[in-house]
């Protein structure tokens, strides 16, 4: 197993961790945890790159670390009121729309790869910092004036198209029949 892929498993031992601090409301505890993973995840990257560590192993493991923290902190906060639940509900499914349509072109024998987007990766960066800056909020009893609620929309807006963009590219790669034509029709 290689040093990045010890990292990456790190951050999926920090969620339980973190869950467990916001439940019981030790937020500075919850924020570094998050934290951690944070850097822990440019640094996993930094090494794969950097010492020839990429691993198909790793390339799995990564993102489902990142979205396990990062939907496993949504929901906390929605639970405890800190979220709007509409937008975790929104985030949640997304992420589950994205899984779901995997997981069908897999069993149907028409495997798709699902690359990030742009929108997606802006997506995620919005949902990282609005997490980011509740958790601060919270730890550390401070405000970012307008932030949470101009980050909560913008996030909202990303990731009903971030949901479309995957959508859209993955209903073209079913229908393809793999010589460019579409099928049914």
């Amino acid at each position: 197993m290689t040093v990045a892929n010890m990292i990456t498993i790190l951050r999926f031992i920090l969620v339980p961790a973190v869950v467990y601090w916001m439940l019981n409301g030790q937020w500075q505890m919850a924020f570094a945890g998050f934290l951690v993973a944070g850097i822990s995840d440019g640094v996993d990257g930094f090494v794969a790159r950097h010492f020839d560590q990429r691993s198909e192993l790793g390339a799995y493991l990564d993102p489902m670390a990142d979205k396990l923290l990062l939907v496993s902190v949504f929901v906390v906060l929605g639970l405890v009121g800190e979220m709007p639940l509409w937008l975790v509900v929104l985030a949640v499914s997304r992420d589950a729309l994205i899984v779901c349509a995997v997981l069908l072109s897999t069993v149907m024998r028409n495997p798709v790869e699902m690359k990030p987007l742009m929108v997606s990766k802006a997506n995620t960066a919005v949902q990282i910092i609005l997490a980011s800056i509740i958790l601060a909020e919270l730890a550390f009893s401070m405000e970012f004036g307008p932030a949470r609620p101009i980050l909560i929309v913008v996030s909202g807006l990303l990731t009903v198209a971030s949901a479309a963009a995957y959508l859209v590219a993955w209903l073209r790669h079913m229908g393809d029949d793999g010589e460019g034509k579409t099928s049914g029709g």
